[in-house]
């Protein structure tokens, strides 16, 4: 599966709708040059007129059946995103919980992958010194919180 940065409909999904219509269209421009982005992938483009210098895209799957390769495509947007950060010399990044809304992943699994492919990279990577979590509800927090708790 590939996003197309250049339809129009980017700017009415979720989370990628809200940063483009609060980045401007600095965010789109850059995105069409990009040539798409994959699956499980993570690209980089400027934070328009957000706080943020940078705004890494990552596409997370679409939840069938969890059998599809769906969970190896979740942790690899978390980890690309990651890998896209060091490479350009970003030290914090935030996240949402991919793939949680209209690509229905179950959210106590999607928090589990993302909790820890995070803490997993960050055991083997210097450079990031924060990741946050910007999670919408509390049934979603409370996911990712009890994720959090698991690890060691």
């Amino acid at each position: 599966m590939r996003k197309d940065f250049g339809s129009s409909a980017i700017e009415t999904m979720g989370v990628d709708g809200a940063i483009h219509r609060a980045g401007g269209p600095a965010i789109l421009e850059e995105c069409r040059k990009l040539g798409g982005c994959a699956t499980g992938d993570a690209k980089i483009t400027t934070g328009g007129k957000l706080p943020a210098k940078y705004v890494i895209h990552t596409v997370g799957p679409v939840y069938r059946d969890g059998k599809h390769g769906e969970p190896e495509l979740l942790a690899s947007c978390h980890r690309r995103s990651l890998e896209v950060a060091l490479e350009n010399g970003v030290r914090t990044i935030a996240f949402p919980a991919i793939s949680c809304g209209v690509y229905g992943y179950p959210i106590s699994d999607a928090a589990r992958i993302a909790v820890g492919t995070v803490a997993e990279f960050l055991q083997g990577h210097e450079g990031i010194d924060l990741v946050r979590f910007v999670l919408f509800g509390p049934e979603v927090y409370a996911a990712f919180e009890k994720a959090r708790s698991t690890l060691r």
